[in-house]
């Protein structure tokens, strides 16, 4: 009985190692998620031509209001002062601060 229960353990350890090793890069992966570089909207995508996004504000021709700019928009959640941040219309992809699209909601 005590052979049994050696072979039973030595398997499960072997079982549990080899699941660990297997698991490591993709553990890895999930856990360098924050590390990975956020991509930019460019103008030429297909939701920043709906919504005429332009990366400088003043060549936006829909544009009512002066002050109207990413940064001062609602949805804008980069970091005042910042060159661009991240825009929820957009999925959170970095948009010019400077920039302008229809979906511009004055920050409250």
């Amino acid at each position: 009985m005590t052979k049994d229960s050696c072979h039973t353990s030595r398997r499960r350890f072997i079982k549990i190692s080899v699941a660990g090793l297997a698991a490591t890069p993709i553990a890895t992966a999930l856990l360098s998620g924050a590390a990975q570089a956020v991509d930019t909207v460019s103008e030429s995508e297909p939701m920043a031509t709906a919504l005429g996004y332009k990366t400088d504000a003043t060549k936006a021709s829909n544009r009512k209001d002066s002050a109207a700019t990413c940064s001062s928009c609602n949805l804008f959640s980069g970091k005042p002062g910042a060159s661009d941040g991240p825009c929820s219309v957009f999925g959170g992809k970095l948009v010019n601060a400077k920039g302008w699209c229809t979906a511009w909601v004055k920050k409250a």
